[in-house]
């Protein structure tokens, strides 16, 4: 049975003027040379090796095209390759943040965060974003649209060959909820994994969610193992994470729970809780043993991380020790923490800045 973005893909082969390369894996760029040009997987492998192996945006030089000249400018007046244009970039130590601007003058952040023998991608989803987080200034901007399959495979493109960086991992957390734009992000994690392509495992994906039940559920039906889900909880309580997150009022905590018990994890697999730990407000052990409560029997692994600074939310981070002992009181618990210390504050690019200026 065909899913919404399989539909979507097809009707752009059937009715496109134009290719976005961008925008396809190789078994669907192979469909459309056989449709349009009588052609196969020996032309359709040598533009995907170009585009996506070499990031070579003069790809008719290959010799697979040299060699036929007639369908190379029968090609030419078919492909688009725009994966938008990096105009500013901004360095804190080795974490980079790129600002891109799109076909119609919209712009995007992007973070690559250094690794210890590679990088990892933050990508966006979104231009704003429609859930209105407290602590978050895409939020704060409010929602402008979805961005194209291309325009969040295009942050990968450039990454990896305008920036020149060693990308390895992609997580789903810059700008936007990726599954208010569902169809296309998870079109665009197929072509970062496709293997002859971006060649990104999608263990080494990562999409990020503030709690959206509905497209929690289509994710799991559309049987992408491997694929990591991270949810943003931010909260022990439906009180708190009502005020911090207007999501959890039509999502509260035990109908995400639901949704997270019935969610297809592989053998072994576990969700990421990222908790935003905010000074005054969601810091106290009571807070954390509840938190230990609602995370009990899910298989999770807590990522906390000090809040960041964000216009027109007045709360601070809470001290180093604080956060230590947040995380041995959930330690104690058996909850498995992962303390993420800030980077990227001094560009705006921290979690929950993307959007501010630095």
């Amino acid at each position: 049975m065909e899913s919404d973005f399989d539909i979507l893909i097809i009707k752009r082969i059937k009715l496109d003027d134009g290719m976005e390369i961008l925008e396809f894996t190789l078994d669907q760029l192979t469909c459309k040379f056989r449709q349009e040009f009588g052609k196969g997987l020996f032309h359709a492998s040598a533009l995907s090796r170009e585009i996506f192996k070499f990031g070579n945006r003069n790809f008719f030089d290959a010799n697979e095209f040299t060699t036929s000249p007639v369908f190379a400018k029968q090609l030419k007046n078919k492909i688009k390759l725009t994966p938008g244009k990096v105009i500013e970039t901004f360095k804190e130590n080795n974490l980079t943040k790129f600002i891109t601007l799109l076909s119609d003058g919209e712009r995007i952040e992007s973070v690559i965060i250094p690794m210890t023998n590679h990088q990892t991608l933050c990508v966006s989803s979104q231009v704003g974003c429609k859930m209105g987080c407290r602590f978050c200034e895409t939020g704060r901007m409010g929602f402008k649209r979805n961005l194209q399959v291309a325009e969040i495979t295009g942050q990968l493109f450039n990454a990896r060959f305008t920036l020149k960086e060693n990308i390895k991992n992609i997580v789903f957390m810059g700008m936007g909820e990726p599954l208010d734009n569902l169809n296309h992000v998870v079109q665009a994690i197929r072509v970062m994994n496709e293997q002859r392509g971006f060649d990104i495992a999608l263990r080494h994906i990562t999409l990020s969610t503030a709690g959206l039940i509905g497209g929690i559920e289509k994710l799991g039906s559309l049987n992408m193992s491997g694929l990591r889900l991270a949810v943003s909880i931010n909260a022990p309580d439906d009180k708190i994470r009502s005020w911090l997150m207007p999501v959890n009022k039509t999502a509260p905590l035990q109908r995400l729970k639901r949704a997270l018990e019935m969610f297809p994890l592989p053998k072994r697999g576990c969700f990421l809780f990222e908790y935003i730990l905010i000074k005054g407000l969601n810091d106290s052990p009571k807070d954390a043993i509840h938190l230990s409560e609602y995370i009990k029997p899910l298989p999770v692994r807590l990522n906390l991380i000090p809040c960041n600074p964000v216009n027109g939310f007045n709360y601070e981070s809470p001290c180093d020790d604080d956060m230590n002992r947040f995380a041995d009181v959930l330690t104690d618990k058996g909850i498995f923490v992962i303390k993420r210390w800030s980077k990227g504050r001094s560009v705006a690019a921290g979690c929950g800045q993307l959007g501010r200026k630095c």
